[in-house]
């Protein structure tokens, strides 16, 4: 992660920005203490789970509305344990 002085990101902040883009997150520090990470929009959105939830996955699906449908859970143990 590349860090910048915050007084040289306010003066770079174009190349600061691209540089989130292209190359991941970018560090400002004010006195040497780091104080922001600047991120590009899809970075923010991965984390932030800015995507589709699993309800929206779930409703596109081809199967969704089908009452005909009949789903069994397997009885069955997943280990065999010894005693």
């Amino acid at each position: 992660m590349h860090k910048w002085q915050i007084q040289e990101a306010k003066a770079r902040l174009s190349t600061v920005l691209r540089s989130a883009e292209q190359d991941g997150p970018q560090d400002i520090t004010h006195h040497g203490r780091s104080v922001a990470v600047l991120l590009s929009r899809a970075d923010y959105d991965r984390l932030t789970g800015n995507r589709q939830s699993l309800v929206e996955f779930m409703r596109r699906s081809p199967l969704y509305d089908q009452d005909d449908l009949i789903i069994e859970r397997d009885a069955s143990l997943t280990r065999e344990f010894e005693l």
